[in-house]
């Protein structure tokens, strides 16, 4: 299950798959009986400040006031501890086994494309921030062999597109998952014709929580910001972009009419996470587009 919203994990269902008149294969999970064990197990995980529950209690939520005067609602909680639905010992066990098997199948996958001397990235974002445009522009660019493992609750719509551009791909559905896991992408390798790629990227579903908590066997995390989402997103999502190895700023060309400010976003990242590079870029008309392929050309020499 996944520890941050308690959706399910790859293991506990099986995965049904198929090929369209495109070419693009395509996987599919479906949820079964283990699986219940993994919708049960929510958590509501405890804020760094205490509160008095009011009279909503009983609800399973608590509205308090900050110092600032703002009003804040959330699930019931107490300080530095989190409450399992179901038995807390059986709950934490089950959940360490599945993130061990996880990681497990990470190293396998990383361990696989080392073998075929390719460089695979985890792309991560909000839905619409453009990882998909960003893949299409880079794809035509043909300065790359590349192949794409597809992530989304429904629909192949991003690997057709993904094809379309000129690369080998594989979509995955997730049906109720809201992350692409090692497991799913373990099977979407076992789609691509290794032999044939140096660059293969992991286009997770649109999500800025969950997917930054599993490893799913790329080298690199590469996190997008799109400029109508806002600058404040880092402060925001900072499990996101704690564990990015680049940030990529997208629609920079609209980034004026959204009052977006590149600045904070460099600022607060750098506070963060000081590691991470950040490329600024707009993929449909191509401005700040070079950097992202010498970055790209120049972490392939690094392999």
């Amino acid at each position: 299950m996944c520890k941050d919203c308690g959706c399910s994990l790859h293991s506990g269902s099986h995965l049904h798959e198929h090929t369209h008149e495109n070419g693009v294969t395509h996987t599919h999970s479906h949820l079964h009986d283990e699986q219940i064990l993994a919708q049960d197990l929510k958590f509501h995980i405890h804020s760094a400040h205490t509160h008095s529950h009011d009279e909503n209690s009983y609800l399973g939520v608590n509205t308090h006031t900050h110092e600032a005067g703002c009003t804040h609602t959330h699930e019931n909680a107490h300080e530095n501890h989190a409450h399992p639905v179901l038995n807390e010992s059986k709950t934490i066990n089950v959940i360490e086994k599945i993130l061990s098997q996880n990681d497990i199948q990470a190293s396998q996958n990383r361990a696989h494309f080392d073998t075929h001397g390719i460089l695979a990235l985890n792309l991560m974002s909000s839905p619409g921030a453009g990882k998909t445009t960003l893949l299409e522009r880079t794809i035509k660019s043909a300065k790359f062999k590349i192949g794409v493992i597809e992530g989304d609750l429904e629909t192949n719509r991003d690997a057709d597109r993904v094809a379309k551009a000129g690369a080998q791909a594989h979509q995955i559905t997730t049906g109720q998952a809201c992350h692409l896991d090692a497991f799913m992408v373990h099977e979407g390798i076992h789609h691509l014709k290794l032999d044939e790629l140096n660059l293969v990227f992991i286009e997770n579903v649109g999500n800025l929580v969950c997917p930054a908590s599993f490893d799913v066997g790329a080298h690199l995390n590469v996190v997008l910001i799109s400029s109508p989402e806002g600058s404040d997103k880092i402060s925001k999502y900072p499990v996101m972009f704690r564990a990015a190895d680049l940030v990529i700023i997208t629609k920079s060309d609209v980034k004026e009419l959204f009052k977006f400010d590149s600045d904070e976003v460099i600022r607060e990242l750098r506070k963060l996470n000081p590691r991470a590079d950040v490329i600024e870029l707009d993929s449909l008309s191509g401005v700040g587009f070079e950097k992202w392929i010498k970055f790209l050309e120049f972490k392939m020499e690094l392999r």
